[in-house]
């Protein structure tokens, strides 16, 4: 299964890490937990986030989720996102990134992360 993503800032990450789960501020409101395919991280994070420093992207393996994980298309998107739809098991994120902006405050995929990445037998700690 194809792998995805989720920018959020280190001290929620770190936070999440303590209780085993994470559960971002916007869960909420929205009941699901927005994220990305590796291709679509930069173009997310510059609309989103640009020029914020003190983010990680969380690569997730969605068979470890145990909840709902839907593609789906935002309002006024032309691509499907991924969606989970239920707290985030820490154990899923098999991967953490740091995610700096450049000096103009816009981000690119981190070293590391693959837009072909599968996800199969491919497991890294956080």
């Amino acid at each position: 299964m194809t792998r995805i993503f989720h920018i959020t800032a280190d001290a929620e990450w770190q936070g999440a890490k303590r209780l085993g789960a994470y559960v971002p501020q916007s869960f909420a409101h929205d009941r699901f937990i927005h994220c990305s395919y590796a291709a679509q991280v930069p173009s997310v994070a510059n609309a989103l986030f640009r020029g914020r420093v003190g983010l990680v992207l969380l690569e997730i393996e969605p068979s470890m989720v145990g909840c709902g994980v839907i593609n789906e298309k935002p309002e006024g998107e032309r691509e499907l996102f991924p969606h989970v739809y239920g707290p985030l098991p820490c154990s899923a994120v098999v991967a953490v990134h740091a995610l700096p902006c450049d000096e103009d405050g816009l981000f690119r995929l981190p070293e590391g992360v693959s837009t072909a990445h599968s996800g199969s037998g491919d497991r890294r700690g956080p």
